[in-house]
């Protein structure tokens, strides 16, 4: 798998920072070039855009764009890239982008069809790849790097991982952790369509090894099984650094589809009390509201000590 975090980890004069660059399709677009703006403000390495037909223009008076992602990354070597283009269209942009050579795609669109994600997530377990989302608000090394739609405010440059299926709610505890002297080493927002091009597992995955990791926070919800096969991977793996999950969406009726295409509950398949149960197994307590979520990592924190 791509060492993702080696990829996003890079800074200015170090060697192959010019390959840790960002391509970003669909700049042009009102959406997309919000959130460039907002990426290269936070310090991230956007070093191109690409929108068919506007080639050999530049945005913002320095980022040049190009009519293909081949031609992008030709001349950049850039290995990520953000999708900013409406669902209809990513199937298209995100196999232009993958046969490119991109290693890291995030794709921001929602309510992408199912069938175009997993034609999507063949081509890139094919080449390697990884994709993040859909219908995520990104990726993030806080204070470093920040390829996504998230602000800037809750998060900290520190030593907790947080992965969150919620972007709202990877915003709101993120915030919590922040205000209780948690930084985060690393936040990552899997997506709330059906399908992910990265589970809350294969996240786990990608982070567990971090130097330097203190704890991780799961940010999961009702529907689905993703929560209870990262609590059973947890125990097989003997991970035992301090970790903390929330559940969202406790109290909702069964079998009604809330708020994202993937948190429907059928009897007791994808209920909140099968992820708790799971999570109990593991050794990682669950909070019952955000804000309770930094006040059980420090209890596990002192006594792993």
């Amino acid at each position: 798998m791509t060492d993702i975090f080696g990829l996003l980890k890079g800074k200015p004069g170090e060697p192959d920072y010019e390959k840790k660059g960002v391509i970003v399709q669909g700049i042009t677009g009102s959406y997309g070039s919000l959130h460039a703006s907002n990426m290269v403000s936070y310090g991230t390495n956007v070093v191109a855009g690409v929108t068919p037909g506007k080639g050999g223009q530049t945005w913002n008076d320095s980022i040049p764009i190009y009519n293909t992602m081949q031609e992008a990354v030709n001349a950049t070597n850039a290995k990520i890239s953000i999708i900013f283009v409406p669902a209809k269209f990513f199937l298209g942009a995100a196999r232009e982008a993958l046969e490119a050579g991109i290693k890291l795609l995030v794709a921001i669109p929602e309510h992408v069809p199912i069938r175009d994600t997993m034609e999507t997530l063949e081509l890139a377990n094919k080449k390697g790849a990884v994709i993040i989302g859909p219908n995520t608000p990104g990726i993030m090394i806080p204070e470093l790097i920040k390829v996504g739609i998230m602000p800037p405010m809750p998060f900290k440059a520190g030593k907790i991982a947080v992965l969150s299926k919620s972007g709202t709610l990877l915003y709101e505890i993120s915030d919590a952790l922040t205000n209780a002297g948690f930084g985060q080493s690393i936040t990552i927002g899997i997506g709330g369509d059906p399908i992910n091009g990265t589970r809350l597992i294969d996240a786990f995955e990608m982070v567990k090894d971090i130097p330097d990791l203190e704890g991780m926070v799961v940010v999961g919800e009702i529907g689905g099984d993703s929560e209870e096969m990262l609590a059973q991977r947890i125990i097989d793996s003997g991970f035992n650094k301090p970790t903390v999950a929330y559940i969202a969406g406790r109290a909702a009726p069964k079998e009604k589809r809330m708020g994202h295409a993937g948190a429907i509950v059928m009897g007791n398949y994808g209920s909140a009390e099968s992820k708790i149960s799971m999570f109990n197994k593991a050794n990682i307590p669950v909070a019952k509201r955000p804000a309770e979520v930094p006040v059980l990592l420090a209890g596990k924190m002192e006594k792993s000590d």
